[in-house]
């Protein structure tokens, strides 16, 4: 038994739910996620959101709610139909991200709450493809999972994006940007497709032209 069908064996729905009723209530923070992809453009917000993996729809739906156009797709029917019902005016998409067509792009693609690690192995690469599909030319594919035994490092994940050819941005240890570092036991990380060459500022000389073969030197 993989360990997504594990945990989805063990939990209990409306528990999971309730965890974040909890934290707001004790006044902390549980939109994290949320946060790191509003501002994940350098300051620039995203205009558009796939929540890729997105379970009953808490990133989701707190970034619709900032104004943000978000769609939201995962595998499990149970899931999403809890992120239905909460959210009936919301697009949600059932689909395997290895095989994800939706046919548009958008300004972040963000996969939270250990979505990588929870696809089965040998579909992880075929996943981030099918996401890195879905970015647009100037936007983000962003992930965060833990760091555990027997689960996806962070360059394992670099492989399968750079694979795509998507370049590693930045890379974090919490959705609240803590620097990363050697022992971390979660990752944030942001990749993009790379800059297209400038070869306006290119300081390097133009090749001159053949001269004409009667004005070449011989000997």
């Amino acid at each position: 038994m993989n360990d997504w069908k594990q945990w989805r064996k063990k939990v209990d729905l409306g528990e999971y739910d309730a965890r974040w009723h909890r934290m707001a209530e004790a006044g902390e923070n549980p939109h994290g996620e949320a946060d790191f992809v509003d501002d994940v453009l350098s300051g620039m917000r995203p205009a558009t959101v796939l929540d890729a993996g997105c379970g009953t729809g808490r990133v989701a739906i707190e970034l619709a709610g900032r104004g943000l156009d978000t769609v939201g797709v995962d595998l499990d029917d149970e899931l999403l139909a809890r992120a239905r019902a909460k959210a009936p005016e919301m697009t949600w998409q059932h689909a395997d991200l290895a095989d994800l067509d939706l046919g548009r792009t958008f300004d972040v693609v963000v996969m939270a709450g250990n979505v990588v690690p929870f696809v089965e192995p040998a579909r992880r690469a075929a996943a981030v493809a099918g996401c890195a599909r879905h970015v647009g030319h100037s936007g983000r594919l962003v992930a965060g999972f833990q760091l555990q035994v027997g689960w996806p490092t962070p360059w394992d994940y670099d492989g399968w994006c750079g694979a795509v050819g998507l370049v590693l941005e930045g890379r974090f240890a919490s959705w609240d940007e803590k620097s990363f570092h050697p022992g971390a036991d979660y990752v944030v990380s942001v990749h993009r497709w790379p800059e297209p060459a400038d070869t306006a500022n290119d300081p390097s000389p133009p090749e001159p032209p053949d001269e004409p073969p009667e004005h070449r030197r011989v000997g």
